[in-house]
């Protein structure tokens, strides 16, 4: 078995601990509602547009790697970082100052299709934070084999929470206006 490095000892318990405490603080605030603050209703299709940004931006990281183009790949997978961060950000301000939209086509089938999506792309969300933080350090580290190899577990898991945001944005999109104008009819 292989020594760890300094500089995975390092971040072992920040990734054990920003992998529990993300998931708890999240879902902590979106029982916080700042009802003195104006709903942040603008921002759905804005989190929306930077899940499919982060989605483009992981392919172009996998094809700069594999054009041996390193620096850019290291680039670009600090920009899905940040991406990651602002949507997670943006995301929890809107439930704090927002009411959740329920989804609302009575269509059986595309509610079961809706629900999957939905509640697969909130458990692998929870899942690829420790990964993500993980495949970060192996590279931090110059394990850069073991790097790889989690790479490639946690590129397609972080392509699908990418993707599934921007379908989960576009099936619930409908329903946006008619909530706000439920909010806004409420003396």
């Amino acid at each position: 078995m292989e020594a760890t490095t300094d500089i995975e000892k390092k971040y072992k318990k920040l990734i054990i601990a920003l992998s529990v405490a993300i998931p708890v603080v999240v879902a902590i605030l979106f029982r916080v509602k700042l009802e003195s603050v104006e709903p942040l209703t603008f921002l759905p299709p804005i989190y929306a547009t930077i899940n499919g940004i982060t989605a483009v931006v992981l392919i172009a990281a996998v094809i700069a790697i594999k054009n041996k183009k390193i620096k850019l790949h290291e680039t670009l997978m600090k920009i899905c970082i940040g991406l990651s961060v602002a949507f997670l950000a943006m995301y929890v301000a809107y439930h704090m100052t927002s009411e959740s939209t329920k989804y609302g086509n009575p269509d059986a089938f595309m509610r079961g299709v809706y629900f999957f999506i939905l509640i697969s792309h909130i458990v692998l969300s929870i899942a690829i934070i420790p990964l993500v933080l993980i495949t970060y350090v192996k590279a931090l580290a110059k394990r850069f084999d073991k790097h790889k190899k989690i790479a490639k577990i946690t590129f397609p898991i972080w392509l699908y929470v990418a993707i599934t945001g921007v379908v989960v944005y576009l099936m619930i999109s409908p329903y946006y206006d008619k909530a706000v104008a439920i909010v806004n009819a409420i003396p």
